[in-house]
């Protein structure tokens, strides 16, 4: 394949892997030693440095042999395999976990009984704040951060106020970070949660724009966020004040129903809204009337009414997880409470100059528009047709016959969980469809719910390994292309040994273990998960 066309899936339905064997030599430009005894060994002899320091070139004739795979888009860089820490992990029940190493939390701690908390270095009190799992030390911390409004009794029923210079109250915190870390520890008992972040108006003025709320107490709010980083505004699913979600083990198949039925129905009615087709606006639309919504919208797209459209793309993602480094350092985009964020993408940006121009809006589904359409001009083949018939297929990285090959963790009829043969991040997860739809416009309800029940499966077989931050997020096409693009999804677990560096930002991604051994772990957790969840 061309080099402008870099990609692991061949268009013959199979996947290039690339094996680097090293052998070379290095010219030795050294000028001079600096000989130190660096210490003793068990038996008391000292322990020098002269290996550092060796005479003449080198030569390397056996250096540890690297798999280089292609990301099957081109745009995401490519990940390399060390073969020997892939080669033992292979043989580990859990070739990669995400579990920090050592005692990562305390339960309490009496040594601060009779400490005044106000002399305590700020750093040791943010590490409290975060590790901490005594919910009544937690409490303590609380003065610290904020002044709160308590009832004669002392408990505290909420924030105390001032009003800021626009005239509108803002709470009266001191520490930001300490703030946001202690309403983030899922230990602090929740009726404190309520009044630190989830009662809505409590973290601003935000408008809720949609609700949903089931029999099984599912309670969702829909928030608005006008001035955002998304340019026309985003969209926040919350769990709300009564349903409080802080970890992935206490989601089920009713609280992520909700809040993509949300997204939904936000793109849903405000395409409706552009193309002038009616819709009840009294409350949440019935999974009946969404779908009906769904096929008006997508019929009057596909009849030419969407060249008036402002937007033409969507945007779905979730930050799950939250931590926060002692030396200040925020090390998640988000807070622990689970929600997602969603907006609608316009086609167009118009040149700040005023001159009538027009540049095209960034949507992520557009490097692989461009991608897939290079790729079928220059081979013939169908990208996604190709891509499929890989994964089903796939041959271990390594070549071994015996262990287990497979990529696929969970399967219907619409939609596949499984792991990339090239993943980033260390442990990711993809959710794709496996017919011919491209976003959520396209997508029936059957697909819809398969999207919904393989994103919550894979979050839930990631954290099982230990994962406690992950983003995840969908790459869809534009609503008026003819192309076969398939909407996917990438869940993107942090690993604690590598958050990202230099190579991450080259789009190479660096692993220890093959991809197969990966989803067979995936896959052992799985089975206990669908149990869980009687699915």
């Amino acid at each position: 394949m061309k080099r402008s066309l870099k990609t692991c899936v061949h268009p013959d339905g199979r996947f290039l892997v690339g094996l680097h064997r090293p052998s070379y030599e290095v010219l030795n430009l050294r000028e001079s030693d600096h000989i130190f005894e660096l210490g003793v060994d068990e038996n008391g002899k000292p322990v020098r440095n002269e290996r550092n320091f060796p005479e003449g070139d080198l030569a390397f004739d056996s250096a540890q042999p690297i798999y280089e795979i292609p990301n099957a888009f081109p745009f995401w860089g490519t990940t390399y395999i060390l073969s020997e820490a892939a080669r033992r992990a292979s043989t580990r029940d859990v070739p990669l976990s995400f579990k920090p190493k050592g005692n990562t939390s305390f339960k309490g701690w009496d040594v601060l009984d009779d400490v005044e908390l106000e002399r305590v270095p700020r750093p040791i009190i943010l590490a409290i704040a975060q590790t901490c799992r005594d919910g009544e030390l937690l409490a303590r911390l609380l003065p610290l951060a904020a002044d709160f409004h308590r009832d004669p009794g002392g408990e505290i029923v909420g924030l105390k106020f001032a009003r800021g210079k626009d005239g509108n109250p803002r709470p009266c915190i001191k520490d930001h970070d300490l703030y946001e870390t202690l309403g983030n520890n899922p230990s602090l008992p929740d009726r404190l949660k309520e009044v630190m972040l989830l009662r809505p108006g409590v973290q601003g003025g935000s408008p809720i724009v949609g609700e949903f709320l089931c029999k099984k107490k599912c309670h969702i709010w829909e928030y608005l966020r006008a001035n955002s980083y998304i340019p026309w505004g985003h969209f926040a699913a919350n769990m709300a004040e009564d349903s409080v979600r802080y970890s992935v083990d206490d989601l089920d198949m009713d609280d992520v129903r909700g809040l993509r039925h949300l997204y939904y129905q936000r793109v849903f009615c405000s395409l409706a809204h552009e193309l002038g087709i009616d819709f009840d606006r009294s409350g949440l639309l019935a999974e009946e009337e969404l779908e009906g919504l769904r096929e008006k919208v997508l019929s009057g797209i596909r009849s030419g009414r969407a060249s008036g459209l402002r937007f033409s793309a969507t945007l779905w993602g979730w930050n799950y997880g939250y931590d926060f480094s002692p030396s200040g350092y925020r090390l998640h985009a988000s807070h622990q409470q689970i929600h997602q964020q969603f907006a609608l993408v316009p086609e167009w940006v118009e040149d700040w100059s005023g001159n009538g121009q027009k540049l095209p809006s960034y949507a992520v589904g557009d490097s692989v528009a461009a991608f897939i359409d290079a790729y079928e001009k220059e081979t013939g083949a169908g990208f996604f047709d190709a891509y499929l018939k890989a994964i089903m297929s796939n041959d271990r990285t390594d070549g071994q016959k015996g262990p287990p090959k497979e990529l696929v963790v969970f399967r219907d009829d619409n939609v596949i969980l499984f792991v990339p043969k090239a993943q980033r991040s260390q442990g990711e997860l993809q959710v794709m469809a496996t017919t011919q739809v491209g976003n959520i416009l396209e997508a029936d309800s059957t697909l819809r719910r398969g999207l919904d029940r393989a994103i919550l499966l894979g979050v839930k077989v990631l954290a099982a390994l230990g994962a406690r931050m992950i983003t995840s997020y969908e790459v869809s096409k534009r609503f008026d292309s003819s192309l076969d693009q398939r909407i996917f999804y990438c869940l993107l677990p942090k690993h604690p040994q590598s958050p990202g560096a230099f190579s991450e930002q080259q789009g190479r991604w660096i692993t220890g273990h093959f991809p197969e051994d990966f989803a067979r772990s995936c896959r052992e957790r799985l089975e206990d998960i669908l149990k869980r969840l009687q699915l």
